[in-house]
């Protein structure tokens, strides 16, 4: 009685790769012997740290960057050489100025006071460091510090006059919105990327705030958004990046370890 041949083991082909294998290139075994996983988890994919396409967003790329300093450089010359521009910004905030009543844009100019928006800053900086961010932390807290030595110096070379002040100087460009955009975004790219809406709604009020009252020039509250799209890139790339490093366990199970009660395929021998 003649013996049924076995079947032999799928032997490995030097200089041939199956479709399915997912080990080093032209490893010539069907099997994943290799341990490494088909597919990036998606996980671990990192967006670009500059800002490129592909950046998961909030994150203000390059070209956002570069127009927001070619902004703030072409207000900052119209303001010095009082241009057409600085002249056309102050019809339209002498058109503005008072046509709500004037509690209600006090409220929302008092938005970027420094005893409102810094504690709001402080808590979200306490949470990213209980949660283990403490470098997203630290560039926020850089970010607000930052905010005073670039408007103080800008206030100080184009010493502009107030709308309702004009013999006092110092008006470009207003602290206030510099102050309540940082710290208001900051505290929201700290916390949850769901607040950032928030975050603008409260910038918004604070700058809308300040041109109807009378408080500030529209250009003024345009260069201070203008000067803190650079200042918030440094907590927008470390809460991306600075986060703390996820339990290795957890990823593990993620690709079927024993952590999730399915074998790996990576761990699989050969089956015959």
């Amino acid at each position: 009685m003649r013996e049924t041949p076995r079947a032999e083991p799928p032997q490995p082909r030097p200089h041939r790769a199956f479709e399915h294998t997912a080990g080093a290139s032209c490893s010539g075994t069907p099997h994943r012997s290799d341990g490494r996983p088909p597919h990036t988890p998606r996980g671990a994919r990192q967006p670009d740290p500059l800002g490129r396409p592909g950046t998961t967003p909030p994150v203000p790329g390059r070209p956002a960057l570069f127009s927001a300093l070619v902004a703030l450089a072409v207000v900052t010359w119209q303001v010095l050489v009082h241009g057409p521009l600085a002249r056309l910004d102050e019809r339209v905030s002498r058109s503005l100025v008072d046509t709500v009543p004037r509690p209600l844009s006090e409220l929302a100019s008092d938005l970027g006071n420094m005893t409102l928006a810094l504690p709001v800053l402080a808590c979200a900086m306490a949470y990213a460091v209980w949660r283990g961010r403490r470098a997203a932390a630290l560039y926020a807290g850089l970010a607000m510090a930052a905010v005073p030595l670039l408007v103080v110096p800008l206030k100080e070379w184009t010493a502009r006059p107030g709308p309702l002040e004009p013999w006092a100087q110092g008006y470009y460009p207003s602290g206030h919105t510099a102050t309540a955009a940082v710290a208001y975004f900051g505290a929201a790219f700290l916390v949850s990327h769901r607040l950032i809406p928030v975050a603008a709604a409260l910038t918004a009020l604070t700058g809308t705030g300040l041109i109807l009252r009378g408080f500030h020039w529209p250009l003024d509250v345009l260069a201070s958004v203008a000067l803190c799209l650079p200042l918030l890139r440094w907590p927008v790339f470390a809460a991306r990046y600075g986060r703390a490093a996820p339990d290795p366990r957890q990823r593990e199970g993620t690709w079927g370890t024993p952590h999730s009660g399915t074998p790996s395929r990576s761990e699989d021998g050969p089956t015959s």
